[in-house]
């Protein structure tokens, strides 16, 4: 018997289905596909909310079931407002990994950066450098940072997604995590990540010459897409000149091509955002007299009208006659 393609991917699709029962969740529907696994809609049926399960791929995958452990054991340390929480974990009947996460409502940063203002899209980014340096300062580095990894929730929260490529900054906190030191150690010269938004040394595949640096051009990487409403790409092009200087200067330095010229920490990236929304010298961007000037008016407005409209009437009372 004949059957159509759409028959053909239902009959995949729920033949695929992980097998809930005997756990207090039940199945909604799916709701992504990634490397590792699919991630589904499902209801906790013991505190009656919705929430997010990731199953790995297939029962028995071997290192990818113990990567999706692994990611969540990473998430589950790194408890900040902008990385979605794990709630449990554990191995289906059907003998697949899984973990349980809040259920993110909202969009896609790349979607949702669409006709925004600058400033807002700054401000936002800045949020996703604070979820990432406090990875960091935990250890854990993400690896895999791009627009299609970040969610913005519906009160406009940022929220930095899928760890799977994450790894930590030492060897030392491995015990801790109850993984074996040699676990999911990538080969050498093995490529892992997202080529638009890779760092030149994740790229070459040099994994001793990853840092924190590396994460920084990923964030870079996706403040190039919040400016210019596309990936950077293996070799960027230069930014739009129309863009504030400051703002330009801010990305090449984060984007460097080598690590040294990068910012040493997603913290001091994030705060020179934070200088320019606060109309403050950014540390990036050596400022021209004309541009120091502008900067020193747009801040200082309010009192400069108030100075102008001064001598305005002082001018006026001199001007008229007695």
């Amino acid at each position: 018997m004949w059957l159509s393609d759409t028959v053909v991917n239902h009959l995949r699709e729920v033949s695929s289905e992980p097998d809930l029962s005997g756990t207090r969740y039940e199945l909604v529907r799916r709701i992504g596909q990634g490397g590792m696994g699919a991630v589904y809609l499902a209801r906790d049926t013991e505190l009656d909310r919705d929430v997010a399960i990731k199953v790995s791929v297939a029962a028995g995958a071997g290192d990818l079931s113990e990567r999706l452990r692994r990611e969540a054991k990473f998430i589950a340390r790194l408890e900040h407002p902008g990385i979605v929480p794990v709630h449990d974990s554990g191995t289906l009947p059907d003998g697949r990994v899984f973990y349980v996460m809040k259920l993110v409502r909202g969009e896609r940063l790349d979607a949702w950066a669409k006709g925004r203002e600058l400033r807002e899209r700054l401000r936002l980014f800045r949020r996703i450098c604070e979820a990432v340096a406090f990875a960091h300062a935990h250890e854990v580095l993400h690896r895999d940072l791009k627009p299609e990894n970040v969610m913005v929730g519906e009160f406009g929260e940022a929220l930095v997604m899928d760890w799977g490529l994450a790894r930590l900054l030492s060897a030392t906190p491995e015990a801790a995590l109850n993984v074996p030191a040699t676990f999911g150690a990538t080969l050498a010269g093995a490529v892992v990540g997202t080529p638009a938004y890779m760092a030149p040394e994740q790229a070459r595949g040099d994994h001793a010459a990853l840092s924190a640096r590396t994460d920084v051009y990923g964030l870079g990487a996706i403040l190039y897409a919040l400016l210019e409403g596309r990936p950077p790409g293996p070799s960027p092009t230069p930014l739009d000149r129309t863009l504030p200087p400051a703002v330009i200067s801010v990305c090449e330095k984060a984007m460097a091509p080598a690590p040294v010229d990068r910012y040493p920490s997603a913290t001091e990236l994030g705060e020179d955002v934070g200088r320019f929304l606060e109309q403050e010298p950014v540390r990036a961007h050596p400022e021209t007299l004309l541009e120091r000037v502008g900067r020193f008016a747009s801040r200082n407005s309010i009192v400069l009208s108030l100075v102008g409209v001064y001598l305005l009437v002082r001018l006026l009372l001199l001007l008229l006659p007695g």
